[in-house]
């Protein structure tokens, strides 16, 4: 019998990624601008705002391991969805920081749960085919960003920020839609193992953790305050129109590096992505001009989902790895608009400095994860029965 299409499966994953973090996670950074400018919103509520956002993301990826039933629920999967959608939709009916705050915060969370739902679905029922599938699916995070991107932009000079979250809202509904029969992944069951030696990661895992954990710090600087940042020295449309280059960029981003993941060793694929990002958040820092900002956003868009793809993606057969990876980029993720919240009243060029020195340091990381890092795995592709993997 012929095997059914991933496609189907892929094109699911995808809209669910887009919803959960294209949209329902990102979307805030070029809103950001229009509240500051429309809303009364400043650039110290703006970073508690998005620190919220991560606060909730990193509950709901603890949730993840600690209870692992949730990953495999399609009605979590659901409700999720419809949180995510609730909190956009809500954003504009008040003008109460406190209640923005809330509703960031339960937003992160429901992001999460879409993300590891979505990421184990598809490392489970894809682990027979090419590497690029799942990269294609990561792929969702940038159409999300692309698109919610171009309607900010679209809708900045003929409408206000309460536009922008409405709109925002209905393309996260429409997403859900498209996403909403997607198949979590299902329980493991132990398998027959014999002449297939463990694969001992505890000593490689942890340095891909710490890495993983400072690209959390660093990435979501700019992830946050890159529209921003652009539009302090860029005429107005700028900055909106960087963040859907970002999101255009990211689209093929992950089947690109996981392809070469796939060819190369893990930890020297890793280490040029860390380092190119790096280039891409510091150089609207250092080079002002419209070039050096539309660059920026390419290089930014290009690899902070390749790293996710190539980290989460990677042959771990370490248990709950995608909630474990999940949480500690979470992690880092708070502690970065924290980290740059004191240097905000200067401008954004220093936190964004900070950021790509951040990133650096996780790309020295990856030199610790050659250590005992078992180069003869797959990136992304999973060859080795599940009951193994629970097993190491």
């Amino acid at each position: 019998m012929t095997a059914p299409s991933p496609w189907p499966h892929v094109g699911r994953a995808a809209a669910s990624l887009a919803a959960g973090m294209g949209v329902g996670r990102f979307v805030y950074t070029p809103i950001l601008p229009l509240m500051q400018a429309r809303a009364g919103l400043s650039a110290g509520a703006g970073a508690h705002l998005a620190t919220a956002n991560y606060v909730g993301y990193l509950a709901g990826a603890l949730a993840g391991i600690a209870l692992p039933a949730l990953v495999r629920s399609r009605s979590v999967l659901r409700g999720s969805l419809l949180l995510l959608t609730a909190t956009l939709a809500a954003m504009p009916a008040t003008h109460s920081t406190t209640v923005w705050t809330v509703l960031r915060l339960l937003a992160g969370a429901a992001s999460a749960l879409v993300f590891v739902v979505a990421v184990s679905t598809l490392l489970h029922h894809l682990r027979e085919h090419p590497p690029h599938l799942p990269g294609r699916a990561f792929g969702g995070v940038g159409a999300g960003i692309a698109l919610s991107g171009a309607l900010v932009l679209a809708l900045r000079t003929v409408a206000d920020w309460r536009a922008a979250w409405w709109a925002s809202a209905a393309l996260s509904a429409v997403l859900a839609a498209a996403s909403w029969n997607l198949r979590p992944e299902a329980p493991s069951s132990p398998r027959p193992t014999a002449g297939i030696a463990p694969v001992r990661t505890h000593r490689w895992f942890g340095a891909l953790f710490i890495a993983y954990t400072l690209e959390g710090v660093g990435y979501i600087v700019a992830g946050t305050f890159l529209v921003a940042a652009i539009g302090q020295d860029s005429p107005g449309w700028v900055g909106s129109g960087a963040w859907v280059l970002v999101g255009l960029a990211a689209v093929p981003s992950s089947a690109l590096w996981a392809r070469l993941g796939h060819r190369r060793s893990l930890p020297d694929v890793l280490l040029a992505a860390l380092v190119v990002q790096a280039v891409g958040i510091a150089l609207p820092a250092l080079v002002g001009g419209v070039a050096a900002a539309l660059v920026s956003a390419v290089l930014f868009g290009a690899t902070f989902l390749g790293v996710s793809t190539l980290a989460t993606g990677a042959a771990l057969r370490f248990p709950r790895s995608v909630a474990l990876l999940t949480a500690g980029y979470s992690v880092g993720q708070i502690l970065g608009p924290l980290l740059v919240a004191p240097l905000l009243h200067g401008g954004y060029r220093p936190a964004l400095l900070l950021a790509a020195l951040v990133v650096l340091t996780a790309a020295s990381a990856t030199a610790v994860l050659r250590i005992g890092f078992p180069h003869h795995m797959v990136v992304v592709r999973h060859t080795v029965p599940e009951g193994q993997r629970e097993s190491v």
